[in-house]
């Protein structure tokens, strides 16, 4: 069975209902595939600031309404980090050691090759893990040890998009969402570039403008069929569709599925214990 793709949220979005989607910072991305399946992606050199921004969602899987889970951290692409990332890390295991053994039932960790690798399997040597982990050299060995084989490829086409796209492709996607209907000069004017610019990024990167701004449609359209019982008709509209007809044809197109049978399907997996 194909596990469906993983959709981008804020913050407060990934807290509401947390299944499917993913929330990416600065030097990490936190993702739910399941109520029962949850992970990080780590890359570059995470600072003490970067530590606390990440703290404020992992808090999430600590909530008493998430069920027990596996977790998942790929720390593969971790190329350092500073003491102050470190030693938050160790507090945070620490001070919710009591909650994080009721919600994690054991965690796979995805090393760096080489010295690095040593490093980051290290850590829980130092820190006291309150759950068993595990350490592999790869993501599907890891996520094996998960029982978890069928998520593989949605986690890694959600890191190819978060870590794949250039700075302005990144940025473009998170204007159009908040700005459905916006033209090509009023994006390159949030973003500080001239339009001509920003359509190179684009065609270097292999994408349109258009093709942004519909996939923006449907990243709403998404979040509006998983959090509210808006009828079609209303979620087209507000996506700036102007027919039902045109809107599930476009989310079809992007997805593979209809609005309505996506809604169904993700109601299905973001079910959990109130």
């Amino acid at each position: 069975m194909t596990t469906p793709a993983l959709i981008a949220a804020t913050a407060s979005q990934f807290r509401r209902r947390p299944a499917g989607r993913f929330v990416a910072h600065a030097t990490s991305v936190h993702f739910c595939v399941e109520p029962t399946l949850w992970g990080l992606v780590l890359w570059g050199r995470p600072t003490e600031q970067d530590a606390l921004t990440l703290g404020r969602s992992l808090v999430f899987e600590l909530d008493k309404r998430t069920p027990p889970h596996r977790s998942l951290v790929d720390a593969s692409r971790l190329e350092g980090g500073d003491e102050g990332a470190f030693s938050l890390l160790q507090r945070y295991l620490t001070e919710s050691a009591a909650e994080l053994s009721r919600a994690v039932t054991r965690l796979a960790l995805i090393r760096p090759d080489g010295m690095r690798g040593a490093l980051v399997a290290g850590a829980y040597q130092v820190v006291k893990s309150p759950y068993p982990v595990q350490v592999f050299d790869d993501l599907l060995a890891g996520l094996a040890w998960l029982d978890a084989r069928e998520a593989h490829e949605v986690i890694a086409d959600m890191t190819r998009s978060v870590l794949g796209a250039p700075h302005e492709v990144t940025a473009l996607r998170a204007f159009l969402d908040a700005h459905l209907d916006a033209a090509l000069a009023d994006a390159a004017r949030a973003l500080a570039i001239s339009e001509r610019s920003l359509q190179r990024r684009l065609a270097e990167a292999g994408v349109t403008f258009q093709a942004e701004q519909a996939d923006a449609r449907v990243r709403v359209a998404q979040r509006l069929l998983a959090d509210s019982d808006a009828a079609l008709t209303t979620v087209a509209l507000e996506v700036g569709c102007a027919s039902l007809q045109h809107f599930n044809a476009l989310f079809r197109r992007r997805t593979g599925l209809s609005p309505s049978a996506w809604r169904a399907r993700a109601r299905r997996r973001g079910a959990a214990p109130p």
